[in-house]
């Protein structure tokens, strides 16, 4: 493998799902899934790690130094969700790649932040920020929102400002691109298929258990590739976009 569209990385407030795995005594540890999209628009789960949830910048430089060591030469994107440490290593492995916030994650995260019978009208409030033309925009949009809703809610506001520099790059691109960064149904069904497995289990005897659990739960997915198949040729017009925006890296990806 030459190039990535984009790296994902799963997770529900840690990155993937946690498993209760017994190490001395047993302790709730996250599982990591590195999913990939190819230059030929096909979906690979690029790797699993169990962490400790203390995950840094010298963790993430050993994760990505192992899959450029693999073949994994050039990425275009990667999405992830606010990992301390990632954006710096991601930068040090792969120079020209872009990190881009989950928009998503985002969201979700600034709802943890709000009453329940806010968050329609906090969405609400917030999708004109995500779905704004131009980053100049954005912020205008998003300091509409800082009036309105900052006196009650001041940690949302505090979540975006930080999120601010890696949430942005977004918005240079055009509505495909747009689109397949803000769904998260790929990673959603593997990390949906991983908490059926793991809960199913209850708790592992050690690190490797789980990591087998998790590949084979990862594994039966889509046994017969149909799926796949289908979601390949929903991914084309995004690709054409890549093609064009990133000039000429994605084709490079196919030599």
């Amino acid at each position: 493998m030459h190039t990535a569209v984009m790296i994902t990385d799963a997770r529900d407030h840690k990155i993937g799902d946690r498993a209760k795995i017994r190490d001395g005594q047993v302790a709730n540890r996250p599982i990591y899934v590195a999913l990939a999209v190819t230059c030929e628009g096909r979906r690979d789960i690029l790797g699993l790690w169990a962490g400790d949830g203390g995950e840094g910048a010298k963790y993430w430089l050993h994760v990505l130094t192992e899959l450029k060591n693999r073949g994994v030469a050039d990425v275009l994107m990667v999405v992830c969700d606010g990992l301390t440490g990632l954006p710096d290593a991601i930068t040090t492995v792969w120079p020209q790649t872009i990190t881009q916030t989950c928009v998503v994650h985002l969201l979700r995260n600034s709802f943890r932040y709000a009453g329940r019978q806010h968050w329609d009208a906090i969405a609400k409030a917030l999708k004109p920020v995500y779905t704004a033309p131009t980053e100049a925009a954005a912020r205008e949009r998003f300091a509409e929102f800082t009036e309105a809703w900052g006196g009650r809610y001041p940690a949302i506001v505090r979540l975006w400002n930080n999120a601010w520099a890696e949430f942005v790059p977004f918005l240079a691109f055009d509505p495909e691109i747009r689109r397949v960064i803000c769904s998260t149904n790929a990673i959603e069904s593997v990390n949906a298929r991983i908490r059926r497995a793991v809960k199913a289990r209850g708790h592992f005897p050690n690190e490797q258990a789980a990591l087998k659990c998790v590949y084979m739960a990862i594994m039966s997915l889509d046994p017969t590739g149909t799926g796949r198949a289908r979601w390949t040729m929903r991914w084309k017009p995004a690709l054409n976009a890549f093609e064009i925006a990133f000039d000429g890296r994605l084709a490079a990806g196919r030599m």
